[in-house]
């Protein structure tokens, strides 16, 4: 597979998630997204709502991958820490945005409190991610994107960016489902794994009731190699069945 294609991590971060009150609802929604893109998504870490572990957090990711996205911590409340964290991890101030301040304010109405004006507040040099459902912005700065950790405003958010991502070779992806066991075919899919390192192969065991297989998946954005390799692993199975 081609390494010119960009690469992205997700941080996911709080409390919530972390102790299991939460369920993460958004990692699938963001892999698939990239996927149709293909931008490589290669990470995703979960951490608490404590500034200087989501400051050096975000600063590894952001120097190791070419994007990184964030979930989580940019709402009214005193635990919502994201902003304030990203703003040091940049060394940048948190201020108003005043498009962001503009569009809350018509939301509510003009009846903006503390809380209110704090989804307002972006790192200083910060662009704001739409939010058509609630009004209160995401925003990114740099190659660091963040929005909302609520499942249907995270996606309305990574929607509203998706299309300005800079775009690689999707992978394309297929499979086979064979009744056998893993540790009959780990040495010939070894082997095939290094003939072919420009395509991805992936091992998932099954159980369907008393039956034991494998799905094997191959991904490559080479599709002619992706074939050929599918064609190999259908004459090893065959050749085990005939055994």
């Amino acid at each position: 597979m081609t390494n010119k294609s960009p690469t992205a991590s997700l941080l996911i971060i709080g409390n919530e998630i972390l102790s299991g009150r939460t369920q993460d609802k958004n990692l699938n929604y963001i892999a698939k997204g990239l996927g149709e893109i293909g931008i490589r998504f290669m990470e995703v870490r979960v951490v608490p709502d404590i500034h200087q572990t989501i400051i050096d957090t975000v600063n590894e990711l952001r120097n190791t991958f070419d994007y990184v996205f964030t979930t989580g911590g940019i709402g009214p409340t005193h635990d919502d820490i994201t902003t304030e964290s990203i703003s040091k991890a940049f060394g940048v101030e948190p201020k108003i945005n005043d498009a962001s301040y503009a569009k809350l304010e018509k939301y509510y109405k003009g009846e903006l409190n503390e809380g209110r004006i704090k989804m307002a507040i972006l790192p200083d040099g910060a662009i704001p991610i739409d939010n058509p459902i609630s009004a209160a912005p995401g925003f990114y700065i740099e190659n660091v994107y963040v929005m909302a950790g609520i499942p249907n405003v995270m996606q309305a958010m990574f929607d509203e960016v998706k299309g300005t991502l800079k775009h690689g070779s999707v992978l394309i992806s297929k499979e086979i489902k064979a009744y056998t066991t893993e540790s009959k075919i780990s040495n010939p899919l070894s082997d095939l794994q290094d003939e072919y390192d420009n395509v991805e192969i992936g091992s998932y065991p099954f159980i369907e009731g008393s039956k034991i297989g494998v799905s094997l998946v191959f991904r490559s954005d080479d599709e002619s190699a992706l074939d050929e390799c599918l064609a190999k692993m259908n004459v090893i199975l065959n050749e085990q069945k005939a055994v």
